[in-house]
């Protein structure tokens, strides 16, 4: 008996390379043919729907931060529930992915059942602050080395010479130590109403310049994670202008809210990097209808309540965003026509695939199918209370998705 033969059919087909109508005809997790009245052995009916290319999210993180195999699972379910087909975990878990142990462990929950793929980055210290064993990790299969702000300049550079090597890219968020640990959200006049400590924006300008200067001598991709300050988004269009190749990633988080969100001592609202004000919130949004952001992330960072419903000045950073990134999405980007929907899945798939060696972002004869139905028409209400985006209704469902050739309906 041959392989079973699965019609996906009438959908708006979407890709980087913009949208079309038609059949896509799909065998042992293999696009066959695009085309139309096309026949089968099983028959998805997605008229209205987008069929799309899965999405790539590389900065998420456990709940509680804890590196468990309950968490992974439901990592995995949640991701693909959003329409993310590969994760990667940011290093900084408990405990810490930085030897081969913890990178392996990770590995055996890669490829879970109706789950999206789990891929690792790796810390480049370890939890005693020495060089981790980069060289054997990196031959052992994490995507990336992930670290934050390294003063120390002679264990920056022994990690972008191994980077080099390996021809891989460095995941880096710039942060200064003694500002984040002194503050609790952005420095201005909302945190002045409340009474909370600020974090300078000095605490990321200051390390992306000293970051882009070690990218431009040995020659390495650095991927900023979570840049918030408009300024530190130019200093990366500037070095990109002359030929250094560093990325600029920004969460959802920061162009859909700002520091507003954590009026009331709003718990839901203390995330890492915290939110900005409105007036730098609107300038990151004009950074990316102009393309000076490179790729986005959900920077899924869920909390148990316990962590959560406490002070804001003790309660953990992070929110849950992954199980509903591609509705956010559609709703704050795509149905604003901020931008369009292909240059979204550049955003969202193309970008984030190729910081780790992957292609993604088009649907083409010959290509493994990593593909979501998007149903635009339909409507989803966030329903985790320890959301930044609780009781919001969304527009758009993920029915579908189809990843490592496993159909999984939702």
């Amino acid at each position: 008996m041959g392989a079973l033969i699965m019609i996906i059919r009438g959908a708006i087909i979407c890709d980087i390379n913009g949208e079309r109508y038609g059949d896509v005809r799909i065998e042992e997790g293999v696009i066959t043919q695009i085309g139309e009245n096309l026949s089968g052995d099983e028959m998805i009916d997605a008229q209205g729907c987008y069929l799309i290319p899965g999405l790539i999210d590389t900065d998420v993180r456990l709940k509680d931060a804890q590196l468990s195999r309950t968490n992974l699972e439901k990592l995995s379910r949640r991701a693909l529930h959003g329409g993310v087909s590969t994760v990667v975990l940011a290093s900084d878990s408990v405990p810490r992915i930085d030897n081969e142990i913890t990178l392996e462990f990770v590995q055996q929950h890669r490829y879970l059942p109706h789950g999206a793929t789990i891929e690792s980055a790796v810390s480049g210290l370890n939890d005693a602050g020495a060089l981790s064993n980069i060289a054997i990790m990196l031959k052992k299969g994490c995507v990336s080395v992930h670290t934050s702000t390294i003063n120390d300049y002679n264990l920056i550079s022994r990690i972008a010479q191994y980077l080099k090597m390996a021809n891989r890219a460095l995941f880096y968020k710039a942060e200064e130590k003694s500002f984040v640990e002194s503050g609790v959200m952005s420095d201005g006049v909302i945190a002045s109403q409340l009474g909370l400590p600020g974090i300078s924006p000095l605490s990321e300008v200051v390390h992306i310049a000293s970051m882009i200067e070690i990218a431009r001598h040995f020659g390495i991709k650095v991927v900023f994670k979570s840049v918030t300050e408009p300024r530190s988004i130019t200093l990366i269009s500037e070095a990109r202008n002359s030929g250094v190749d560093v990325v600029c990633e920004v969460s959802i988080h920061h162009l859909f809210k700002n520091d507003s969100a954590c009026l009331g001592f709003d718990t839901d609202a203390k995330i890492n990097p915290p939110l900005v004000n409105e007036s730098k919130r609107l300038e990151l949004i004009n950074a990316l209808k102009k393309g000076e952001i490179h790729a986005l992330s959900a920077l899924h960072q869920p909390n148990s309540d316990i962590h959560k419903d406490i002070t804001f000045y003790d309660a953990h950073e992070g929110t849950t965003s992954i199980s509903e990134y591609l509705p956010l999405l559609y709703t704050y980007l795509i149905d604003t026509d901020t931008i369009t929907m292909p240059k979204l899945l550049d955003l969202v798939s193309r970008a984030p695939a190729e910081q780790i060696g992957m292609q993604s972002g088009e649907i083409t004869v010959g290509s493994v199918c990593d593909c979501v139905v998007f149903d635009p028409k339909q409507k989803v209400e966030v329903p985790h209370h320890h959301s930044l985006y609780k009781k919001e209704t969304l527009k758009g469902k993920v029915m579908m998705a189809i990843c490592r050739g496993e159909v999984t309906k939702f």
